[in-house]
């Protein structure tokens, strides 16, 4: 589905964020294995977050190229694992903020059944074996986080790893693909802020973050959500969307320096 994914966020661009019925089959058609009709591929979509409506029959919008920035919902998601690789290794703890408006609107926070947890990862996170004693299930958790996530914006410090691996997470588990458009707070912050270095250890420390947990999922959330509010203090005037900070937050020095001409 991630091409699918793609294909249409390049398409709704393309289109100044609004695609007819043909453009939009075309494009799920092709590039979807799926038998079922565009009609349940559109519900699909919108089961996995991906953030697209239908206004009108034979309309289909893609909502974050229309919503201000500072309205949009964004999940601010932290994940600790047992291990790198989704393959061979699992969540072991999953912390999520949803904000709205600058401000912390609900909370989803839990740990997650593990039978193997190597002592590496509770000298780096704090966390015993016995924390996950009795904890949701890796199904459970996943499908939790899930209903919490709904369309808003995926936001993470290093959103690619947080990203893949729940994405491979949900896939193994029959929850299908995180749709959900993705902000990485290091991207960000590295287009607004100097640093001497972007990791979050020294963001916590160079921005002040006080109560800071570091390698534990909530408290990571929270300090990755800080870092979004400093980047967003110095957002360039142009950035007017969600989909603008999207692309704003990817965009090369050149594509910044034209949007500023």
């Amino acid at each position: 589905m991630q091409k699918v994914f793609d294909q249409l966020t390049t398409a709704f661009r393309k289109h100044e964020g609004v695609l007819n019925e043909a453009e939009y089959k075309q494009i799920v058609m092709k590039h979807t294995t799926l038998l079922e009709d565009s009609d349940t591929i559109f519900i699909l979509l919108q089961a996995s977050g991906y953030p697209i409506e239908q206004p009108n029959i034979g309309e289909y919008r893609l909502k974050t190229f229309f919503t201000p920035y500072k309205e949009q919902k964004y999940c601010v998601i932290d994940i600790e694992t047992n291990g790198s690789k989704p393959g061979t290794s699992q969540v072991i703890e999953i912390g999520a903020i949803m904000v709205e408006g600058g401000k912390i609107i609900s909370e989803y926070e839990t740990f997650v059944e593990c039978a193997f947890l190597p002592e590496y990862i509770t000298k780096i996170t704090g966390i015993e074996p016995e924390d996950l004693k009795g904890a949701p299930t890796r199904r459970e958790a996943l499908i939790g986080l899930r209903h919490f996530m709904e369309d808003a914006v995926f936001v993470a410090h290093n959103a690619n790893f947080d990203y893949g691996f729940l994405t491979a997470s949900f896939e193994r588990f029959g929850l299908g693909s995180i749709g959900n458009p993705k902000l990485c707070t290091i991207d960000l912050a590295k287009r607004t802020f100097e640093s001497e270095r972007y990791g979050l250890a020294h963001l916590i420390d160079c921005l002040e973050i006080e109560t800071a947990t570091h390698h534990r999922a909530f408290s990571d959330a929270v300090c990755a959500n800080k870092v979004m509010e400093k980047s967003l203090q110095t957002i360039p005037e142009y950035v007017k969307t969600t989909d603008d900070l999207l692309r704003f937050s990817t965009s090369s020095k050149k594509e910044r320096r034209l949007k500023k001409a």
